[in-house]
């Protein structure tokens, strides 16, 4: 059992609220930390895929108002969206009872209609703890884990595969699912083959700036048809876009975000890389490698940390800005993938630009080292470190 960072998240959270929503795509290790959690405690687990579990759901106030001293998991949680109209009054009823905290953990596979309904029924008796794959200080605490981590990606069934075949035709089989039952399950309408092709154009543009017209040149489809798309696969916790950072810096700003799909093995999955001696000669490793340090940065950032990029007109650029709560200021990264951390004159420029708090590069190596005034070369698990420190 690898020991998620969400379990204690969860915990203190359910101390906290009546509700408490774990979001993260399928596959993730949702449903065996919600075990975890209620283990001991007499709880009940509904799966709200299996059609025997939405049956007793048909009153839910009279089911469920039964087990009011108990936490109630309701797993697959966006199967039954009018769920959340039912809750707000067992909630309120509960606390008249003196039962404030504790209630619920809701699953969710997808952010969309889980944000949508609950912010419209429990505003206020809800908190959100978003479960992300395995990072690197999670799954990996030598060099050989961290390379395997970033070729097989997080999720646990392929992270944690017997070998590099049975993670490939674990994602394979990931993607297969999601084109063919699970977007639908969100009313979309949209051709598996479709999703597949413009899914795959972004991994092969993986950190690429967005160009929606060229997407849907080669897909055949509309400007306006293919951002459509792409707010779905951001909506499903699956691709992110970094927004590009603005500032009143007199120069002129790319306005464009950058696209990445978010686990490094979905992109290699989508684009039939197999091993490390199939990427290392591939084009996309480097965007690869940069999609890979971003997750994992994000992943144990501090709430309210603000995430985007900037790049110029003129090539000043840097790969990632960190806006951090607090007194921290703005951290920049820039990011590496050999063992040599020498930043281009882009990055010097950047930095003239925004004058951030603390600047780092992160290579692929470990070691910790100053490259300049202000400057330090850092590894990725370091990085983490003192990002999650925070």
């Amino acid at each position: 059992m690898i020991r998620r960072r969400q379990t204690s998240l969860v915990r203190e959270a359910l101390r906290r609220q009546a509700a408490v929503a774990l979001i993260g795509p399928r596959q993730v290790g949702k449903t065996t930390l919600a075990h975890e959690i209620a283990e001991g405690q007499g709880s009940l687990y509904l799966d709200l895929e299996a059609a025997a579990d939405r049956d007793k759901l048909a009153d839910p106030a009279l089911f469920l108002g039964a087990y009011e001293d108990r936490l109630v998991i309701l797993d697959e949680i966006h199967r039954v969206p009018e769920l959340f109209q039912e809750l707000r009054g067992l909630i309120d009823r509960g606390r008249r009872h003196g039962r404030r905290t504790g209630r619920f953990l809701l699953l969710g596979s997808a952010s969309m209609e889980l944000l949508r309904q609950s912010g419209e029924s429990l505003a206020g008796r809800i908190e959100y703890v978003e479960m992300n794959p395995l990072d690197v200080m999670e799954a990996a605490p030598d060099s050989a884990s961290l390379r395997t981590l970033w070729i097989r990606g997080g999720f646990p069934d392929s992270a944690l595969a017997a070998t590099d075949v049975d993670s490939l035709t674990f994602r394979q089989n990931f993607i297969r699912t999601y084109l063919e039952r699970d977007v639908p399950q969100f009313g979309r309408r949209i051709p598996a083959e479709t999703l597949r092709r413009l899914w795959t154009m972004l991994a092969h543009g993986q950190g690429s700036l967005l160009n929606a017209s060229r997407l849907a040149s080669g897909l055949s489809v509309t400007s306006p048809t293919v951002t459509a798309y792409i707010d779905l696969l951001v909506d499903l916790l699956l691709v992110r876009r970094l927004r590009p950072f603005h500032a009143n810096v007199g120069k002129r700003l790319v306005k464009s975000p950058k696209i990445y799909v978010r686990d490094s093995g979905l992109v290699h999955a989508l684009l039939g890389i197999a091993d490390y001696n199939a990427l290392a000669g591939h084009p996309v490793v480097g965007p690869s490698w940069e999609g890979f340090v971003i997750e994992n940065l994000l992943a144990v950032a501090p709430p309210r940390t603000e995430a985007s990029f900037y790049r110029t007109s003129a090539g000043a650029e840097i790969d990632l800005l960190l806006e951090l709560p607090g007194d921290s200021g703005l951290w920049a990264v820039e990011i590496k993938r050999g063992l040599s951390a020498k930043p281009g004159k882009g990055f010097h420029n950047a930095r003239q630009d925004l004058a951030p708090a603390r600047c780092f590069v992160v290579h692929g190596g470990e070691e910790r080292y100053p490259l300049a005034p202000d400057v330090e070369a850092i590894g990725l698990r370091e990085m983490m470190r003192l990002v999650a420190d925070l």
